[in-house]
């Protein structure tokens, strides 16, 4: 039998090799096909980039003394068409390009990316449903601009469906969004923490960001972003418990999972330090050390940990940078731009409440997350 399939005469050996070369092919070319899909997407975003995280570029507009001027001057850039004559309303156009601008990424990308670009503008609403859910628990109307603002119907639906909610019906809304009965239980509790309700919410988006299927070879750049977002913002909780003198078993119940650096054991280890001076520190030996370490002297005199949670996005954006360049002929640019697109928009938020309310430049300029080398 075996002399009958290596026969180079019979036809079962020629189905054989071809079978095998056919295989081969396969193996080769899956990688390949999820390289192309990515060629045009990639170098289109790449060829936009995000002006306004640069320390030049923010520079340009920062200077204006008024929103008409500073209109102009983000019009001027080639990717922005802002309108509105008030705070509220450019803002507003500033919601509506980030929105615009995801509704491209998604035209121009594999359609394997829908549900990452999904469940990437859900996590941007978060905010909004934090911010309303704290507003119904506290008894004030929520605000329509909350509502005007969602980015998804599904965010929009459940906030509207705040206003006026008989209070027994909250853990049927809270459920039938998706959000776990850990965000119930921490809002059964007569004096709610709202650290550890955002917590839970957030909890819920890092469970939907890892369940996200991507195109083949595209994980490992998926993964590593996640941890990345996880490990900054279980640093921004340490740092907030710490501001708020958190008893260590309340400071725990803080911690996301792990991500790439920041382990159960040293969040835990980060968690017993008393001052944030020796947590910054503790840092030493990870990714995110050099970029804090410099903010301790302004921390030593303000006293908040907000210098240190903008240090932190700032590492972020420069870690996703090096996501991107590893991943670059995959899935790595099309990360790197939709999360400098947030930030570049929180900047142009920033500034435009600041110049509308008479702000120094200097000010502001405080508040900006910067891509830094």
């Amino acid at each position: 039998m075996l002399e009958i399939l290596f026969e180079p005469n019979s036809y079962f050996f020629w189905i054989i090799i071809i079978g095998l070369i056919a295989i081969a092919i396969s193996v080769i070319s899956r990688p390949f096909s999820t390289y192309v899909k990515f060629v045009y997407p990639n170098a289109k975003f790449e060829a936009m980039g995000n002006p306004f995280i640069t320390e030049k570029e923010l520079s340009r507009v920062i200077d204006n003394k008024n929103l008409s001027d500073f209109k102009d001057a983000l019009n001027s850039s080639k990717d922005y068409n802002v309108t509105g004559e008030n705070i509220e309303n450019v803002q507003k156009s500033l919601n509506a390009h980030l929105l615009n601008t995801i509704e491209m990424m998604r035209k121009d990308s594999s359609k394997k990316m829908d549900i990452f670009f999904d469940t990437y503008l859900e996590k941007l609403d978060m905010y909004l449903i934090k911010n309303s859910l704290k507003m119904y628990i506290e008894g004030k109307e929520i605000d329509q601009d909350i509502i005007k603002n969602s980015l998804l119907l599904k965010s929009k639906k459940f906030i509207e469906n705040l206003n006026n909610l008989d209070k027994e019906k909250l853990p049927d809304l809270i459920r039938e969004y998706g959000f776990k009965d850990d965000v119930l239980e921490t809002i059964s509790h007569e004096k709610i923490d709202y650290l550890k309700l955002d917590n839970e919410i957030d909890k819920y988006m890092i469970d939907k960001l890892r369940s996200v299927k991507v195109p083949y070879k595209c994980e490992s750049a998926k993964k590593e972003f996640i941890n990345r977002y996880l490990d900054i913002n279980n640093l921004k909780n340490i740092l907030r418990a710490n501001q708020f003198e958190y008893l260590q078993d309340a400071t725990l119940s803080l911690f996301l999972g792990e991500g790439q650096e920041i382990a159960f054991w040293k969040f835990k280890e980060l968690s017993s330090i008393e001052s944030v001076p020796q947590i910054i520190s503790s840092l030493d030996g990870t990714s995110y050390y050099d970029g804090l370490k410099d903010k301790v002297e302004v921390y030593n005199k303000e006293k908040s940990v907000q210098i240190f949670e903008s240090a932190l996005d700032q590492v972020y954006i420069k870690l996703i940078k090096d996501i991107s360049l590893k991943e670059y002929v995959t899935i790595g640019p099309t990360i790197r731009f939709i999360v400098n697109k947030e930030f570049e928009i929180k900047n142009l938020k920033v500034i435009t409440k600041g110049i509308g309310e008479g702000l120094s430049s200097d000010f502001i300029n405080k508040l900006l997350i910067k891509e830094v080398s």
